[in-house]
């Protein structure tokens, strides 16, 4: 499970035998999540309300192209 960055106590993160579409999850304290980047949206989620959700999503939005690239370094290779 790579880690892409940590901010706030949330680790963003991909497992090693993703697909498409290009997505993210993470977790912080037993609470887990999943983004798509292209468009950002909630997948799903486990135990986050919805305020750490809102805070995730900006994260996500402020660090979509960080993703993204991290993503492709990863999976093109």
């Amino acid at each position: 499970m790579p880690t892409i960055i940590k901010i706030n106590g949330y680790r963003f993160f991909f497992y090693t035998n993703e697909h498409l579409p290009i997505h993210v999850h993470v977790e912080r304290e037993g609470k887990v999540a999943k983004f798509n980047l292209e468009p950002i949206e909630l997948i799903k989620s486990s135990k986050f309300n919805a305020s750490e959700l809102q805070q995730i999503r900006k994260i996500i939005e402020e660090n979509s192209e960080h993703f993204k690239t991290k993503w492709n370094e990863y999976f093109n290779n």
